[in-house]
């Protein structure tokens, strides 16, 4: 009996599946469930501010602490998933984000609202790599493949574009711990469809799975943001505390990386940094994820506590950034063909910096038409960017070093995605607080509270009697406002620092263990906690 059983499970692993499709939607929406999540919180901030009144640093890791626990831990639960297979990953993956969704949609303080988030970017990141996996394991046919990589690839970058309505819609009718509320439902349904539908993967018996390294990469990540996050308030251990956090996750990653150039089952492919073309298009990914993930995050608070849209008319607004990031992606192949690598790359990035240039001028007024024009050139030439990006990784790496390419490259946009977050949010917190330090008839104890952020300060606005409270959250948007224009004004310089890098430094041809331009084209979405085709 065993014996036939194993010879089934082969044949069901080896020829084509007539439930393949089914296995697909499963897939599918559990990938969508995962990028919705990235975004999800971006419309929230306000509400859950006025509802668990966290500090600047606290609201930032709310925000960023998924991505930043995500980005290590993909390597970590993809080569966990190789070794001890990978549908057993994805089941506990989703009790593991169930339970979390759970935890963060009745979380009462900041700090459980924090420990709920990272636990949902444990369970996140041991979906994701599965996902893609299991796809190439079921579809054994190229044509039918290609068709559900990019079934695949549009669900993706379809949950970034759909979290903040989703949110907004939420937010706008019920409780903010609706937008984690919904994920259980579904889990509870995918759950016992999973373990019907999923194959059982092979196992790599004599593959080396290093724990120190897994331990390096995720302390060193998460050292590094507590470092930038606390530089930037000095709240809690001060700024020496902060410069020696920060010092501590550099050495992390620094003693990761030694190690990984050591071991000869790395969970990293470090050694591939060794190929000009393939630093670039990694720091152009990490870059354009920073710019667009952090920015996103400031301008939907902008639209809400500076212009006063609500949570929906706010979502509804930032639309056009994400259309266009679709119209971008869906152009890419045609410009890389048209326009060549070099020019594709390094013209989506100019045309992101000069998008972004107009809102140094913008104030407390609002500016309808310009803004969706900033939002449609910023979506379009960041996602254009990234998959000219996307290109360049996968063409300088030889097919051996294909799966290394794939998972440096899915970390650059995670890291990117929770280091916008922490960066740009620090700069805001540290040019934001110093202009809310004082207003006539504003009690300290309120100023303080005040200074947390912009979301803070309406909080604390609405319960101040007479003019007094105008009087603050008219100080407090215009502090914001100009706290948004020092962060585009960073993001702008590494925009034009990223693009002269490309101009300058990507090469011209091609090697003879690069593949031809254009390979993943159409392949990849903007959605940070994609894996790479």
């Amino acid at each position: 009996m065993t014996v036939l059983r194993t010879w089934l499970d082969d044949r069901r692993t080896t020829g084509p599946r007539p439930d393949r499709w089914a296995i697909l939607a499963l897939l599918c929406s559990s990938l969508l469930l995962i990028a919705v999540d990235a975004t999800v919180l971006h419309i929230a901030v306000p509400a859950l501010t006025a509802d668990l009144e966290p500090t600047a640093v606290e609201l930032l890791w709310i925000i960023d602490v998924y991505s930043l626990v995500v980005a290590p831990l993909l390597i970590v639960f993809g080569t966990l998933g190789d070794r001890y297979g990978r549908r057993r990953l994805v089941l506990l993956g989703y009790v593991v984000f169930g339970a979390a969704s759970l935890s963060a949609a009745y979380a009462a303080t900041p700090a459980g609202l924090i420990a709920s988030r990272a636990l949902l970017g444990v369970g996140g990141a041991m979906i994701m790599p599965a996902t893609l996996s299991i796809i190439r394991q079921v579809f054994t046919d190229r044509e039918e493949r290609a068709v559900a990589l990019g079934v695949w690839s549009a669900v993706a970058a379809g949950g970034a574009a759909v979290g903040p309505m989703i949110g907004g819609a939420l937010v706008e009718h019920f409780h903010w711990g609706t937008v984690f509320l919904i994920n259980v439902p579904l889990l509870v349904v995918a759950l016992p469809l999973a373990a019907r539908l999923l194959p059982e993967t092979p196992r790599r018996a004599g593959y080396r799975w290093d724990a120190p390294s897994a331990v390096l990469a995720t302390l060193g990540v998460l050292g590094l943001a507590a470092g930038l996050k606390e530089a930037g308030h000095g709240a809690v251990v001060g700024t020496g505390g902060a410069v020696a956090i920060l010092l501590t996750g550099v050495a992390l990653l620094a003693w990761f990386t030694v190690r990984q150039r050591r071991l000869a089952h790395p969970l990293l492919d470090v050694g591939l940094f060794a190929r000009r073309g393939f630093s670039v298009g990694v720091v152009c990914v990490l870059l354009a994820v920073f710019a667009l993930v952090g920015l996103e995050l400031m301008l939907a608070q902008y639209l809400q506590l500076v212009l006063g849209d609500g949570p929906l008319r706010a979502a509804v607004r930032m639309l056009p950034l994400m259309a266009a990031a679709i119209a971008g992606g869906l152009s890419a192949a045609f410009l890389l063909k048209r326009l060549g690598l070099r020019a594709t790359m390094a013209g989506g990035l100019g045309l992101a910096g000069l998008s972004l240039t107009p809102t140094l001028a913008w104030g407390t007024e609002a500016h309808p038409w310009l803004l969706t024009l900033c939002f449609a050139g910023i979506g379009f030439g960041v996602q254009a960017a990234l998959l000219a990006a996307s290109d360049t990784i996968m063409a300088c790496a030889p097919e051996s070093r294909a799966g290394g390419a794939a998972a440096i490259e899915e970390t650059a946009y995670e890291l990117g995605a929770g280091l916008g977050v922490a960066v740009l949010g620090t700069v805001t917190t540290a040019v934001y607080a110093p202009a809310v330090a004082s207003v006539p008839g504003v009690p300290p104890a309120v100023l303080g509270q005040a200074r947390e952020s912009l979301a803070a300060a309406a909080h604390a606005a609405a319960g101040l009697p007479g003019p007094a409270g105008a009087e603050l959250l008219g100080t407090a948007r215009q502090a914001f406002v100009t706290a948004l224009h020092s962060t585009v004004l960073v993001s702008v310089v590494l925009l034009a620092v990223t693009t002269a890098a490309v101009l300058v430094l990507t090469p011209r041809g091609r090697g003879h263990d690069e593949a031809d331009t254009g390979q993943l084209s159409g392949q990849r979405g903007s959605t940070p906690g994609e894996w790479a085709p």
